[in-house]
């Protein structure tokens, strides 16, 4: 079992709109920065170029029940787990991202940091959306 964290905010944008943004793979560049150098499609996946090399990128298939989950697959074979999921709140909608912290992270100021970048994308979503 894995420490985590559910990191959310209110988007003033009907649930569908934000999950039909937020479910294409090629808009995650737009307000996730560990995805900001884009997105190319391999196959059923995708690939982000990092510093530290490539990461694979598989995202959950498109569904009515708001989940946006995504796996990533670091250099070194490492598959995180990302669950995401976009949840009506009445004429609005909540995001929630769930932060698992990684195996071998031992560092709790690393794993702040990482809910802080999250956070930080959540918030870039929420303005793309609302503008």
């Amino acid at each position: 079992m894995f420490e985590s964290r559910h990191i959310s905010i209110r988007i003033h944008r009907s649930a569908a709109e934000v999950y039909a943004f937020a479910r294409e793979p090629l808009s995650f560049p737009k307000w996730a920065a560990g995805l900001a150098s884009g997105l190319t499609r391999d196959g059923d996946r995708w690939v982000a170029h990092g510093p530290g090399g490539d990461v694979r990128v598989r995202f959950s298939p498109a569904n009515d029940y708001g989940v946006l989950d995504h796996w990533v697959t670091l250099p070194d074979g490492t598959e995180l787990y990302v669950p995401l999921r976009v949840v009506a709140n009445g004429e609005a909608a909540e995001v929630v991202l769930t932060l698992y912290r990684p195996p071998g992270m031992f560092d709790d100021a690393a794993f702040a940091r990482d809910a802080a970048a999250v956070a930080r994308d959540l918030a870039k979503l929420k303005a793309l959306l609302e503008a």
